[in-house]
Formats: structure tokens, C-alpha cells, sequence
């Protein structure tokens, strides 16, 4: 496989994962987006710029994440690995359970799609299936690519992916901490085995979620109740957890968004300002950067219902 363009800009939202009983199964896109230009060069050299989150912090040689998902991608095609250079622009969180690690797998895939002569060899089935290796699931990378609420599972034929129809009524909110919290970490506190009891409490009301998502935003806070994951990460944010029980007793559809520690609550529209309400009594006022009294940084950016998009041009 030749490349065609040397040249390319992939555009890449938030996520947030589990949505409380949809553990390592259902996802959201979120409008907040990372941006990245990548350009092909006729030497090895690789360089990134970073700006935003995770700059000073993140790789800018070929370790960098978005370089090894861009090259897995030419690999998988068998196009040539050219050097490269990317400038990335990131306004995803590291480290706060909003996907960024997700969104940097699919644009490095999605980068290579519009490289090569023939983006078709690279489909969304198969970013899709590539995406999940890299990351071990595909919860974030299906919303990241696809867009919306996605629930994503991965059998016989790999990993797969289908769009939920949400009702316009539904609005989600994420509360970002300042500390950070690895998907490791997270993951590491969970027990090996689960009673059967909280298994099937959890299944259910898994089931009654995509129900509420997509025609009964009203049933929204009990569909998002879960026991299989969340109380066993309390121990390492405990803020989180806090934050998470006292929006519920309040009556709202709260959870943890992801591994942690960035909390997602699933508003209504047609509530108006009662959820700002809410948020302000449990969190305190916020400033005019967004931020809480406590420390929370409040993003009401909307669903991304489009997923990643790329554009390739030529120097």
C-alpha cells in the first residue's frame, strides 16, 4: 500500500465509559475534542508538539502514543513507516477517565486511514478492531470513533460496535478533579469475582439504561445505579465517590465517567436549570473559568454524535 497525501488533520472527542451498569460495554462521545495535524516527511525523523493537557509531560518522539497508533495503522496496511510530524492541540484531561488515551489510538489510526492511497483498507471495523487491542476494550474507542452512545462487545467475528438513538433530552455534564487517577490503578481494586446478587442487580439496570437513554430520560438516576464496579474503586478517590453518593441522594444520575476520577452525570434538558442548582449546592459555586469552590472543573460540552473526523490535503 502506497501513501496518497502527505498531509492530514483528525479532529477527536472525549468519552466517558461504563455510564455506571454498562461496565467495559457502553460509552458516550463527548464535543470536547483533541485536534491533531500530522505530516508525512521524506526523512525518519519523528517530532511532535503538544499543546494543552499533557504537554511537558507526554512524549514527542516516536513513543508517542499517537506515532504507535499511527504506525500500527500503516503496518496493518503495509504502507511504508515515513517519519513524521504531528502538532497536536489537546484539550482532553489526562489521566481523568474522559478517554484521552482512546482518542489518541483512533486519530493516530485515523491519521494513517487518510494517508495511505486507499483509506477503505483501514474501514472503521477495522480502527475498531485495531483501537481495542491497543487498548485492551473498545468501550471508549467506539464512542471516540463512532460518535453518540455506543455499546461495544467483541466476540467471535473481534470487536463491534452499534449506535444508540439518544433521546434529545438527555444532557451530560462532567465534573473534572484536579488529581488524576490511572486506568491501572482503578482497575487494580477490583475483586476477581462479584456476588451473583450484584451481578444480576447490575444487568438489569444495564438493561434499563439504554431503555432511558434512549426514550425514558426520566428513569435516568435508577437505570445508572450499579454494583459492580464503582464502590470497590472508592478507596483510591475517595473525592470522587463523595462527590458521586451525594448528587444521587439528591435524586440525579450520577457516575464515576470511566476509570476515575472525573465524575459524569447524565442531566435533563427539560429540567432547565435544576441540574446547575443541584450541582452548586453539592460542589459550591463555581468561578468564571468554571471552576468549584471544591475544586472541580464543570464541562457541559454536549454530545458528540458525529465521532472522530479526518481531512487530508497535500503540502
Amino acid at each position: 500500500m502506497r501513501l496518497g497525501h502527505d498531509r492530514v488533520r483528525v479532529r477527536v472527542p472525549a468519552t466517558s465509559a461504563n455510564l455506571g451498569p454498562g461496565f467495559d460495554a457502553l460509552g458516550l462521545a463527548l464535543a470536547h475534542h483533541d485536534v491533531v495535524e500530522v505530516r508525512a516527511l521524506g526523512s525518519a525523523e519523528v517530532t511532535v508538539e503538544v499543546t494543552g493537557e499533557g504537554a511537558g509531560e507526554v512524549a514527542t518522539d516516536e513513543d508517542h502514543l499517537v506515532v504507535r497508533a499511527l504506525r500500527v495503522g500503516l503496518e496493518h496496511v503495509g504502507a511504508p513507516l515515513t517519519g513524521l510530524h504531528l502538532t497536536c492541540t489537546n484539550r482532553i484531561p489526562h489521566g481523568r477517565g474522559m478517554g484521552s488515551s482512546a482518542a489518541a489510538v483512533v486519530a493516530g489510526l485515523l491519521a494513517a486511514r487518510q494517508l495511505i492511497a486507499d483509506p477503505a483498507a483501514l474501514d472503521d471495523a477495522t480502527v475498531l478492531e485495531l483501537a481495542t487491542r491497543m487498548e485492551g476494550h473498545p468501550d471508549n474507542a467506539a464512542p471516540a470513533l463512532l460518535g453518540g452512545v455506543t455499546i461495544a462487545w467483541t466476540g467471535p467475528a473481534g470487536p463491534r460496535a452499534s449506535v444508540l438513538p439518544v433521546h434529545d433530552d438527555v444532557v451530560p455534564v462532567v465534573l473534572v478533579p484536579d488529581q488524576r487517577c490511572a486506568t491501572r490503578t482503578a482497575r487494580g481494586v477490583l475483586p476477581a469475582t462479584v456476588p451473583h446478587a450484584d451481578a444480576a442487580y447490575t444487568a438489569g439496570r444495564a438493561a434499563l439504561l439504554t431503555h432511558a437513554l434512549c426514550h425514558r430520560p426520566d428513569l435516568l438516576a435508577e437505570a445508572t445505579s450499579e454494583r459492580l464496579h464503582q464502590r470497590y474503586r472508592a478507596p483510591v478517590m475517595e473525592q470522587t465517590w463523595s462527590v458521586v453518593e451525594a448528587l444521587r441522594a439528591a435524586g440525579a444520575a450520577a457516575v464515576v465517567s470511566g476509570a476515575g476520577p472525573s465524575v459524569l452525570v447524565l442531566e435533563r434538558a427539560s429540567d432547565g436549570d435544576a441540574g446547575s442548582r443541584l450541582l452548586e449546592a453539592v460542589l459550591g459555586p463555581r468561578d468564571a473559568s468554571g471552576r468549584t469552590a471544591s475544586g472541580w472543573r464543570v464541562l457541559r460540552p454536549g454530545l458528540d454524535h458525529d465521532g472522530a473526523s479526518a481531512t487530508r490535503f497535500s503540502s
